[in-house]
């Protein structure tokens, strides 16, 4: 495989801790083997797939639900215990690894502690958010201490999905989700999920106090750069408080191609965003494989120049790396 004249630099990929993922049960639990294998190793399996596929540097974060349903008597102390033991992987391969660290949510305060601990002590360029925390959604005034901490610090926090509240999965997908069970993930649940996170931190006013925070999303932007137009139209119509939806949304948010890799999907986000909202991202391993990635992104209709923004320009600059 040709290797694109740029380092590649892959921002969403993932493991597990095996302390905290003992607080996951059923549906939350890792899954099949050869994902487990992968998930638990910050060592020689991840290179060698980083090295056959081209892939420079991993930005690696941990999987789904993370610490996002702990409670705060738990998850405050075991939070920091997981950024030590994934700074201590990262430092025995400093150029091939970077980070994004797990928040205690439970405690907002001691959240953004940890957000800047991570960062000032370890070097980690920001911290990943899964899904609700504890049943809530994190735009509530509770948690913009860790927006706050974040602006403060210059990095990004990372939505990332996690399952659905119980309640909508009954409501939404229980009837298919026995035939369709990734229905309720990846297929559908993930994207309403996390979209739905995101158009309500911007409803919430969060980007008027802290309008140089930066909010990164996956999977090419969980469908909002295509209803952008339609979203920011509607929120224009009289009787709405004043918000240009469009104008936050393309200035605060970057967003990755983990797990979405389709030249209309992505030449939308571009169009709609810009090329230097774009960031490279597999997905590993959920997405078994990163050559796959790699080989998309050099067959894209993009200039090369565009191309290396992707790959790697727009993390260098985001990320400071």
């Amino acid at each position: 495989m040709k290797k694109p004249n740029c380092p590649i630099i892959a921002i969403e990929e993932h493991y597990w801790d095996p302390e905290l993922t003992r607080h996951y049960t059923g549906i939350e639990a890792p899954r099949g083997a050869d994902v487990d294998k992968k998930l638990y190793d910050l060592g020689s399996l991840r290179l060698q797939e980083m090295d056959a596929a081209g892939i420079d540097v991993q930005v690696i974060s941990h999987g789904a639900p993370s610490t996002q349903k702990l409670p705060a008597d738990i998850a405050v102390k075991l939070a920091r215990e997981v950024n030590d033991r994934l700074a201590a992987a990262c430092a025995a391969n400093p150029r091939r690894f970077a980070a994004f660290g797990v928040l205690p949510t439970a405690n907002p305060e001691a959240a953004a502690d940890e957000l800047e601990r991570c960062v000032t002590k370890h070097g980690f360029k920001g911290a990943m958010i899964h899904g609700m925390a504890n049943g809530e959604f994190v735009d509530l005034p509770k948690y913009w201490p860790i927006y706050a901490r974040a602006e403060k610090l210059d990095v990004p926090i990372y939505f990332h999905p996690s399952l659905p509240d119980p309640r909508v999965t009954e409501v939404y997908y229980q009837d298919y989700a026995k035939d369709f069970p990734l229905v309720v993930r990846p297929a559908w649940g993930f994207t309403v999920e996390t979209a739905t996170q995101a158009i309500r931190l911007i409803l919430s006013g969060a980007f008027e106090k802290y309008p140089n925070l930066k909010i990164i999303l996956g999977h090419l932007g969980e469908t909002l750069p295509f209803l952008m137009w339609r979203i920011d139209a509607a929120l224009r119509r009289p009787g709405q408080k004043p918000l240009s939806f469009r104008d936050i949304f393309s200035k605060n948010f970057y967003l990755t191609t983990s797990g979405f890799f389709s030249n209309p999907a992505l030449l939308c986000c571009v169009m709609e965003m810009g090329v230097d909202h774009l960031l490279f991202a597999v997905d590993w391993p959920f997405v078994p494989d990163n050559r796959p990635a790699v080989e998309w992104m050099n067959g894209v209709p993009l200039s090369d120049e565009d191309k290396a923004k992707i790959l790697s320009g727009n993390a260098r600059r985001l990320l400071r790396l």
